[in-house]
């Protein structure tokens, strides 16, 4: 809740200061939570909140390939624009050393086999959870991989 607190007060702030890129893109973000309070039917925790700005900038990512592929530089940069204001109500995501030390800590004392990657993952992602981290979904993967395939 605090999240959608500080957005909406950022929001007033980015309006004060006629910063209409940071007001537009912040409208965007309390819009969509907005939209995935009204599926849940009840109030957004941090992580919830958390979770809907991962899918944003998941979106925007995909939106730069797909401008960067039809010769579109300029809207390309306004959507990484966009990620840079989202990201910054996110945890920092974790460095890659970081992140092999949880996967090790994760995968430590289990028997999984390469056939066994989505339990592998859920553990991994759930202590990345409980450390209150984010990452990368394709750099866990690759590591989580490359853990379980010296492993067999």
């Amino acid at each position: 809740m605090e999240l959608v607190k500080q957005i909406d007060q950022d929001m007033v702030a980015a309006m004060k200061a006629r910063d209409t890129e940071r007001t537009s893109t912040l409208r965007m973000v309390k819009a969509a939570l907005k939209n995935r309070e009204i599926e849940k039917r009840a109030a957004l925790t941090d992580t919830e909140a958390q979770q809907v700005f991962t899918t944003m900038i998941k979106q925007r990512r995909d939106s730069i390939e797909q401008f960067q592929k039809g010769n579109r530089p300029e809207l390309a940069a306004k959507e990484a624009r966009e990620i840079v204001v989202i990201e910054s109500y996110l945890p920092k995501n974790l460095g890659e050393e970081e992140l092999k030390k949880l996967v090790d800590e994760a995968l430590a004392g289990q028997t999984y086999g390469p056939r066994d990657i989505g339990t592998a993952m859920k553990a991994v992602q759930a202590r990345i959870q409980q450390a209150g981290q984010r990452a990368d979904g394709r750099q866990v993967s690759e590591l989580v991989k490359a853990r379980l395939a010296q492993a067999s």
